[in-house]
């Protein structure tokens, strides 16, 4: 047997989320039932962590094992026949049997667009979240230097949130970048909790809009109170962008 590792990008705008669920359209699904079509047997894929319903990848990681003795690139042009114009294989390696999608991550980034104009574009309602309010970039800027480093990210965290452990994570780039109307969120780190970003997303504007200030971030940090920060962004802004390994 041997283990590949695919990179892909996906819309999620018709997923149920990536992670496999009863009777839902999910990105797992789609991809295990076409490796299922060309081995003939139940398949399982391993992601670099899944994503909820409605978020993109630009750069999502997993890995599987196969019997098949393929070149890697006649895999990446039969799973690209088989799956829906929704998900798009990058590229397929063959990697070491120790390599495992999820625990040999190092860092991953996300990426969040939004966009401010008064009118909203329908073209862009899966893919962009219609923020109508003037935004301060200096502000947010500044409210993004707070989150960088090494913090417990409790109040960053979905109420919802079910894993146990620590909630410390290290966050190496978070910044925001402006063209007009258009703004897109960076975040970069080594680990992220539930609808982590989203709120991180949520503060931000917030400080954009004056609602908050900067300096709010490190007593939000401290509280670890999920309840201090406001509104969770909606998920069509959010792209995992990129997939980090040694």
């Amino acid at each position: 047997m041997a283990k590949y590792k695919c990179i892909i990008s996906y819309d999620g705008a018709n997923f149920a989320g990536f992670q496999i669920q009863p009777k839902q359209r999910t990105i797992q699904g789609e991809i295990e039932a076409a490796l299922t079509k060309m081995e003939k047997r139940p398949i399982r894929i391993y992601s670099s962590g899944r994503t909820d319903t409605g978020v993109h990848a630009k750069g999502q990681t997993f890995h599987f094992e196969s019997s098949l003795t393929i070149a890697n690139e006649q895999w990446k042009r039969a799973l690209n026949t088989l799956l829906p114009g929704d998900i798009y294989v990058h590229s397929v390696e063959e990697v070491a049997q120790t390599f495992h999608a999820r625990f040999d991550a190092v860092e991953k980034e996300y990426r969040y667009f939004v966009y401010t104009s008064r009118e909203r574009d329908i073209f862009k309602r899966n893919y962009a979240y219609h923020f109508p309010h003037s935004l301060n970039l200096t502000a947010i800027l500044e409210g993004c230097h707070h989150l960088e480093g090494e913090h417990d990210f409790t109040t960053f965290s979905s109420a919802k949130a079910t894993a146990k452990g620590s909630r410390v994570r290290t966050l190496t780039k978070v910044t925001c970048q402006q063209n007009e109307d258009n703004f897109e969120f960076i975040v970069r780190g080594n680990g992220f909790l539930y609808h982590m970003v989203r709120i991180i997303v949520g503060v931000l504007l917030d400080i954009g809009t004056g609602k908050l200030l900067p300096d709010n971030i490190p007593k939000l940090l401290a509280a670890k109170d999920r309840r201090l920060a406001g509104d969770t962004a909606p998920p069509e802004g959010l792209y995992l962008w990129e997939v980090t390994y040694e």
